[in-house]
């Protein structure tokens, strides 16, 4: 019994001397000596006993963020910032309901979020993107256990701007990973605001590149809900091209045009994914029949809006390339005949020259009769090109402001106007003078505009 007492007396005292030790603390903080403080706090946390009282690590949190906080001091001691880290989160376990804080206050808490939300401002202007993220990911860490529990006289869940900034340098480090997550915190929250639309992007062009299509129709259904007028048609249609096989592509657009459930943005990408199969196929029957699903696309995008003017445009180019194709595949054909009569031999005897006569005759006739079907879809394509740029063109000459696309588009056909106008001219050239003439000035008419529109 004598022995117990004499154990329980000694723990008593032990408890006293801690307790003394933590009043004594509590003066220094008073008097502002914060490095005293430290050293005392110092030799409390490496006695055994005191390492198991919650108390101790609040102390110790506390006069290390205060030594963090100071710049002086934190040069003095370069790893302040991770040992306060370190002893809040041990401080975190131990008194997981606050008792602590709400008795003696969340200074310390408030001051890692400032220290560390300043440092990484001015890491983020050096563009020292790791340490800006590392130092932004702190201070969202700090602020939301002030935030969540209610320290602050605020009513938002969380400090939207530590998050925002977390997710920027990290995204600058190319860490995207972790960029996400913070990114991701703010799409759940329906962040809005200037620029904040971009934050539904970067995560939509993340999940295109992760093949994540759970995540990505979620982060884009929430794209919809907070930004309803950006176009997340094209994310959506990206995904598709990005990840779907061809044959998965083309049924899913089939099935959504037979349904009429494609807007006009989607018929516009799908156009334009079907056009430049070519770039990903290398069987020519398959991408001219992608060319012409892609035509059909275009048109129908087109018929959902007629000021579509890049609808128009791309329908345009598609037969202008047709044409090309078609007069590459004439003046082919006109090089070939020249090579036959330049290379024609010389025969003198009747016979042999009668033989070789009917020879180059059926060569050149064969050549001649593909030039005429060449011709006919020269002419054919040529016509429906003219159609479709002068529908552009109307759309975009009054048109005020014009995006720089637009400017392009319009500056680009009424030179392919041009072009093909004085190929028509010169095809009636000495045949049909007024045909000629109506040519010629259609001609001069667009050959006039060439880069007038700024």
């Amino acid at each position: 019994m004598k022995y117990f007492f004499s154990v329980l007396f000694s723990i008593v005292l032990l408890n006293v001397a801690i307790a003394q030790d933590y009043k004594k603390i509590t003066t220094l903080q008073v008097l502002g000596k914060t490095e005293e403080s430290k050293v005392e706090i110092d030799k409390m946390a490496a006695d055994p006993k005191a390492q198991g009282k919650a108390e101790t690590w609040y102390w110790k949190s506390k006069i290390y963020a205060a030594i963090n906080k100071n710049e002086a001091l934190r040069a003095k001691y370069p790893t302040i910032a991770k040992d306060a880290d370190d002893a809040f989160k041990k401080y975190l376990e131990m008194d997981p309901a606050f008792a602590l804080v709400k008795e003696k206050g969340a200074e310390g808490f408030f001051d890692m979020y400032a220290t560390s939300f300043n440092k990484g401002l001015e890491d983020f202007k050096t563009k020292t993107w790791p340490a800006a993220a590392a130092d932004f990911e702190m201070s969202s860490f700090y602020s939301d256990y002030i935030f969540k529990n209610k320290w602050a006289n605020s009513t938002a869940a969380f400090d939207t701007t530590s998050v925002l900034y977390a997710a920027y340098a990290n995204q600058n480090a190319q860490k995207m990973e972790d960029a996400a997550k913070y990114y991701n915190r703010l799409a759940e929250a329906k962040a809005t605001g200037e620029n904040f639309q971009d934050v539904y992007k970067f995560l939509g062009d993340f999940y295109i590149k992760k093949k994540d299509k759970t995540n990505f129709d979620r982060v884009i259904a929430l794209g919809r809900e907070v930004y309803p007028k950006e176009n997340w048609d094209d994310y959506e249609v990206e995904f598709i091209d990005q990840n779907f096989t061809l044959a998965e592509k083309t049924a899913f657009y089939d099935k959504g045009d037979a349904a009429g459930t494609l807007t006009e943005n989607q018929y516009l990408q799908f156009g334009d994914v079907f056009v430049n199969v070519h770039h990903k196929e290398t069987d020519s029957t398959i991408f001219d029949a992608y060319s012409k699903k892609g035509v059909e696309a275009f048109k129908k995008a087109f018929a959902k809006n007629p000021n579509n003017a890049l609808a128009s445009y791309n329908v345009a180019v598609i037969y202008y390339n047709y044409f090309m194709e078609a007069d590459d595949k004439y003046a082919e054909g006109i090089r070939s005949l020249q090579q036959i009569n330049a290379n024609k031999p010389v025969e003198k005897d009747p016979k042999k020259k009668a033989a070789l006569d009917a020879k180059i005759k059926a060569q050149t006739d064969e050549i001649k009769k593909n030039n005429q079907a060449v011709d006919k879809i020269a002419v054919e394509n040529i016509d429906v090109a003219i159609d479709w740029l002068n529908k552009t063109y109307a759309i975009l000459k009054d048109k005020s402001p014009r995006s720089n696309t637009e400017k392009s588009v319009i500056n680009k056909s009424v030179d392919f106007l041009a072009n093909l106008y004085s190929y028509k001219m010169n095809k009636v050239r000495g045949k049909d003078p007024k045909a000629f003439d109506a040519m010629e000035a259609k001609y001069k008419e667009f050959d006039g505009l060439h880069g007038t529109f700024k």
